[in-house]
């Protein structure tokens, strides 16, 4: 074939950097928004945090309401920004730093020979410099992360005088307990291991035994347990003797825990020639125990949710505002901007010029990403103003679309917009995703939303007669009556979404 030329037309959609950036801002949590702010500021000097008492007009994070938007618009900084000093106010530069009058005019020409410090210039009361201190040796116990099951034996363990033989068997134990304190390797096996890096004297199994009684002794109750039984009554074993129904709890734990296991209370009476009342009071007692003693020991850090926009209920009305504790704010830096010539083609003054332009396209990128976060919150709030109202009942059906086409925008950005934002209302604090829900048919012709329905769900079943709790046909036909067409298995999927356990194991004594 011979090489030949050809011209084609046709359109294609390309994404410029800025769109870019706008679309990476849009689909950021608040704390990953927070780093990229800070990466901005660090990377580009023409940025800058702006000060509470300045209101210039590069400020990006301002906060704004639902009714402001209808009023102002938010927008970016000019894009003809001045790029000679004459077009800044110098004033903003700062005090000159190289006046020699700011020191030395406050210095004495002559001192005597014997005069202190102290005498002419005022020091830090002695109270502040040892708050000082105080904070400084504090710094290590706010900032260390939290203690672990480990280092909570660990420490206990070095509080408790054994031999140097009884230590290693210790921490062989220690070895074999898992974040919900148990041990989880059988005695017999750890007895081999230790037997095998021993040399000196043969260790006998009932040695590993004494430890591990001993160590059942630690916090928190029921540590070292090899199971649940053995766990349940380490707890009981550790209680006052005086305690009401303490022998009949051992009883049942030691003989009849799988009984209890099955909530089959009948043969547990019949067996355990309790009356029910005396039952119920034993019950009461060993639900009160720990069947996971690690669990109440910290494993890390608490996760904290900022949320990104503030609802309350003003004059009768919904208001929608952003948190303005989200962002700093941030603006263009007047003193470097000033540096700019028009007509230098320096590399200086080119690379200043780049920085400022990335300024404002960054600045313009956070307002597009305040409007739109605002506007899409806003809508939801008019939709759901039910749920605010009168709670989770009252949730209406939503989907992506229906906001997309209140808004005028794509589904895609919508869904940027709702995921890991969070919004924060009299009700709690909830993420934008959880107002979005599908529908069911009622037998009005109309529509109910699935949130409602899981919340009428959980309070059939927070109603319900322990003895006989509630089965999932009966949910189901007890929600028909109220004109709601739901299925069994509808109602069972709904119910494990919530994680609220099958008819059969919320059957109580009481």
């Amino acid at each position: 074939m011979k090489a030949s030329l050809q011209l084609k037309l046709g359109q294609s959609l390309t994404m410029t950097p800025q769109l870019q950036q706008a679309i990476r801002l849009l689909q950021l949590s608040t704390l990953d928004l927070q780093q990229e702010i800070q990466q901005a500021l660090d990377s580009n000097p023409m940025l800058e945090t702006a000060e509470d008492d300045d209101h210039g007009p590069d400020d990006t994070t301002e906060p704004q309401s639902s009714d402001d938007q209808d009023n102002e618009t938010a927008s970016a900084q000019d894009d003809n920004a001045p790029e000679s000093s004459n077009d800044w106010d110098e004033s903003e530069n700062g005090p000159d730093w190289n006046s020699e009058n700011d020191i030395t005019d406050t210095i004495p020409d002559d001192l005597p020979v014997d005069t202190a410090w102290e005498d002419i210039y005022q020091t830090a009361p002695a109270s502040a410099a040892k708050d000082d201190d105080e904070n400084d040796s504090d710094f290590e116990t706010r900032n260390s992360p939290a203690e672990t099951l480990r280092d909570h034996l660990e420490w206990q363990l070095n509080l408790t005088p054994l031999s140097e033989r009884d230590q290693a068997i210790a921490h062989a134990l220690m070895d074999a307990v898992d974040d919900r304190g148990y041990l989880t390797s059988p005695l017999d096996e750890i007895h081999a291991g230790l037997r095998e890096d021993s040399d000196e004297d043969p260790l006998d199994l009932d040695e590993v035994e004494a430890v591990l009684h001993r160590l059942q002794h630690f916090d928190p109750p029921g540590v070292f347990a090899r199971d649940l039984q053995e766990c349940l009554l380490i707890q009981l074993n550790q209680l006052p003797p005086d305690t009401p129904w303490l022998r009949q709890a051992r009883q049942v734990v030691t003989q009849f825990l799988h009984l209890l296991g099955n909530r089959d209370y009948a043969q547990l009476l019949r067996r355990s020639r309790l009356k029910e009342d005396q039952l119920r009071e034993v019950l009461a007692l060993i639900t009160s125990l720990n069947p996971k003693p690690g669990d109440v020991i910290d494993h890390g850090d608490t996760d904290y949710v900022i949320p990104d926009v503030i609802v309350r209920k003003h004059e009768g009305r919904w208001r929608v505002e952003l948190n303005p504790e989200i962002a700093p704010r941030i603006r263009v830096n007047a003193s470097y901007a000033s540096l700019i010539r028009r007509a230098d083609s320096s590399a200086d003054n080119t690379y200043l010029r780049d920085q400022l332009q990335e300024a404002k396209w960054f600045i313009k990128s956070l307002q597009s990403r305040n409007e739109t976060l605002l506007k899409v919150a806003t809508r939801i709030v008019e939709h759901q103003q039910g749920f605010l109202d009168q709670g989770e009942e009252a949730m209406k059906p939503l989907i992506l679309s229906d906001i997309a086409q209140a808004v005028e925008m794509h589904e895609s950005t919508i869904s940027r917009v709702t995921t890991q934002k969070y919004m924060h209302t009299p009700r709690g604090i909830f993420e934008l995703k959880y107002f979005f829900s599908s529908h069911v048919g009622t037998a009005e012709g109309g529509e109910c939303s699935s949130t409602a329905i899981r919340a009428m769900i959980r309070k059939l079943i927070a109603e319900e007669t322990p003895k006989k709790p509630l089965s999932d046909s009966k949910i189901a036909a007890m929600l028909g009556e109220q004109g709601i067409n739901v299925a069994r298995r509808t109602v069972a999927k709904y119910r494990e979404a919530m994680h609220i356990p099958p008819s059969n194991e919320r059957k109580r004594l009481v």
